[in-house]
């Protein structure tokens, strides 16, 4: 019975130092926009020579949880080709598009993503002859749906290498992706 008493009394004594605690806060789930979930990356390519290209492409994101995120960018690409024949029908094609696009993505899993992004894009385009004529493509608005999956790399911190393959769901005659698929490599940096 001594040791049922002290037992008790060890027991009800540890409960009357724990009430007497503060209770530990823990910070509260954070609801709303997170700053943190924001991300920043693109893409950007440059080629000199008798093809040129140059592409500034960057967009911005947000993470809304594991699984789903969504943002949108801007994309700019203009390209030339110098023809070079022997027989002195030498040419010059020039394009260029500048557009808007949205884009959504899942992760089905850790380092995988899916991704639709439909796009706006004013292409425009010339071919110039050595003899100074030119024929001009009508400016005008195209539409792309790209689909695509990819990979994403974390480089440490906040930062992440993306690589992609995509394809053009709509096969627009005047989409500056054409018919085949293509791989995009880009970085990502977190807020």
């Amino acid at each position: 019975m001594k040791h049922f008493a002290l037992a008790a009394f060890l027991l009800f004594g540890t409960l009357a130092v724990k009430a007497q605690q503060r209770p530990v806060e823990e910070p509260p789930a954070q609801k709303g926009f997170n700053r943190d979930n924001l991300f920043f990356g693109g893409n950007f390519g440059l080629s000199f020579g008798d093809y040129t290209l140059v592409n500034v492409s960057p967009q911005i994101g947000y993470r809304f949880n594991r699984y789903l995120a969504a943002g949108g960018g801007v994309n700019f690409l203009y390209s030339s080709y110098k023809r070079r024949y022997n027989v002195g029908a030498d040419y010059k094609e020039t394009y260029g598009n500048a557009g808007l696009n949205i884009f959504g993505r899942v992760y089905p899993i850790d380092y995988i993503l899916l991704q639709l992004q439909p796009e706006a894009n004013y292409v425009w385009g010339k071919i110039k002859y050595t003899d100074g004529t030119q024929a001009k493509l009508d400016p005008q608005v195209v539409p792309s749906l790209l689909g695509g999956a990819g990979a994403v790399i974390p480089t440490g911190g906040r930062g992440s290498f993306v690589a992609m393959v995509q394809y053009d769901l709509l096969q627009n005659d005047r989409s500056p992706y054409q018919n085949r698929a293509f791989y995009t490599f880009g970085y990502n940096v977190g807020f």
